[in-house]
């Protein structure tokens, strides 16, 4: 049988879950350094605090798309671990902002990137089994809008907390101030609301029906197999050539990222503001507009996904991932030759095309050249080339801020536009040969 199509409301419901899964994931993103800046950590220990986020999804995600592969239950193929994991998730953006102390910050971040790929991981998957090849590139970018109005929300909220309704943005104590606070509170209720909406509404193909599609593989013989491990090792190594491809992208892509998540608060409060001492109201004024910043390129980001299409049309798969990766690179370069802060929202739309793309075209791409008996365990390996290059961009990031940059966050930021140009046109070297793509 041919795998049928979807209508556009069954898309919606299987793709709305990532909103929740996005307003935790961008909570984190625009204010794990200032709570650990808050908890006195300075900015060359931050790349090392946040080095728990990458070694979590290098660890998490592999197996849990082996796991979510050979599972069935009432619950479903891949939705057993949507519900877990936002169920710990949300534990952990509730207790995460009041932790008393700075290791126990870090502790927490663990616990919630950790959830967090417990719960996206399966998500990718699951566009992989529900829909036929021609409709992936739109199941990705909906994922992508999702993402974007969710972090659109997410990322603003402590500014929005502080300018309408009076929350403080300031702890006289230097602690985390009342409005982050507030915001992963929120944060944790729209994960686990947002996750069950999708649960609920979204009913998946039972293995036997999966497997009847003309596009299936047959399922591994459990017998045959010898064990977990050895079944990882195996697939690395039979991993198709558009994956291998995918990897260089992705290394340079992922990098990138984690530099501006890392260093754009710093950067930007020491930069623009003027400021690195985390008690006073300018350094409160420029973290708040960071979160701002990360809502536009988020907002950007959702009304993008819906010109993904249309650039698909035009330049292909490969040669849209190109320019819009571009466009994100010279957005990210151009912070340091911007002095005004308020201008800074200008760069933010390359970047916000960027991350549409980041979110969509590779998984499109990688979804046509894989099995459909192994979507999980090779969407949880393909997290490895996200991860990998996080964990190294931990330790290089702090050695170029220390040394070369002599301490000037600012130019972190710059090396990751830098990186995004490489990424586009890395892109251009992928065999995209998918024909209903």
């Amino acid at each position: 049988m041919r795998k049928p199509a979807l209508s556009f409301w069954q898309i919606w419901n299987m793709c709305f879950g990532f909103m929740g899964i996005q307003f935790g994931f961008a909570l984190q993103n625009a204010n794990v350094s200032r709570i650990f800046q808050s908890l006195g950590a300075s900015v060359d220990e931050l790349p090392i605090l946040w080095l728990a986020a990458p070694v979590t999804g290098l660890l998490v995600q592999p197996i849990i798309g082996y796991w979510s592969d050979r599972t069935w239950n009432r619950l479903g193929r891949r939705k057993p671990y949507f519900f877990y994991g936002a169920l710990l998730a949300t534990a952990a953006l509730v207790v995460m902002p009041d932790s008393p102390t700075l290791w126990i910050a870090a502790g927490l971040l663990w616990i919630l990137d950790a959830s967090i790929n417990v719960s996206m991981e399966p998500f990718r998957a699951l566009v992989g089994d529900m829909l036929p090849a021609k409709q992936r590139a739109l199941g990705y970018s909906m994922q992508s809008w999702f993402i974007g109005v969710g972090a659109i929300v997410a990322s603003a909220l402590p500014w929005v907390l502080t300018n309408w309704f009076n929350v403080a943005n300031v702890d006289p104590e230097g602690g985390v101030p009342d409005s982050v606070r507030w915001s992963f509170y929120i944060g944790g209720f729209v994960f686990i609301a947002a996750v069950c909406w999708t649960i609920l509404r979204t009913r998946e193909y039972p293995p036997e029906v999966l497997n009847s599609f003309e596009d299936a593989q047959p399922a591994a013989d459990a017998a045959a197999e010898r064990g977990m491990l050895r079944t990882l090792v195996a697939d690395v190594r039979a991993m198709p050539k558009v994956m291998r491809q995918l990897a260089v992208v992705q290394f340079l892509t992922w990098f990138a990222l984690f530099s501006m998540w890392i260093y754009t608060t710093p950067g930007v409060t020491a930069f623009h503001y003027g400021t690195t001492d985390t008690t006073t109201s300018a350094y409160a004024n420029g973290a708040d507009w960071v979160g701002v910043l990360f809502a536009v390129y988020n907002g950007v980001a959702a009304l993008a996904a819906l010109l993904l299409a249309p650039l698909v049309s035009a330049l292909g798969r490969r040669g849209a991932h190109a320019f819009c990766l571009s466009l994100g690179g010279i957005g990210l370069a151009s912070f340091v030759l911007i002095t005004d802060p308020r201008w800074l929202v200008a760069p933010m739309v390359g970047v916000g095309f960027a991350w549409a793309s980041i979110l969509a075209l590779p998984y499109a791409m990688l979804a046509g050249s894989l099995p459909s008996s192994k979507m999980g365990v090779y969407m949880g390996i393909f997290n490895a080339f996200i991860v990998i290059p996080q964990i190294l961009a931990a330790g290089a990031l702090s050695l170029l801020v220390r040394h070369l940059f002599e301490g000037a966050a600012i130019y972190a930021v710059f090396t990751g536009g830098v990186l995004l140009l490489l990424a586009g046109l890395a892109s251009l070297r992928v065999a995209d040969v998918d024909p209903d793509g």
